[in-house]
């Protein structure tokens, strides 16, 4: 098994999970979209422009998620 079909896997498995508790579509895209970048930021020292790139977005677009997620970004 290859690390994309262990992804996908568990990919499918929370989607069913969700769909199955009755998880609305803006409630787990939020979800996943501020533990996404939470993450980035963590393995990118809190750098915007690291996580940003790590993530192939703008560094702006990022900075509007953080603060429509009210993410608290810590630095090392």
């Amino acid at each position: 098994m290859t690390k994309n079909t262990k992804l996908r896997d568990l990919l499918e498995e929370l989607v069913v999970e969700m769909v199955d508790k009755g998880i609305y579509w803006n409630e787990g895209v939020t979800q996943f979209e501020k533990r996404f970048i939470q993450k980035s930021l963590e393995k990118n020292g809190g750098s915007l422009t690291k996580a940003s790139t790590s993530m192939g977005i703008h560094r702006n677009t990022l900075s509007k998620k953080i603060i429509q997620h009210r993410i608290l970004r810590k630095k090392d």
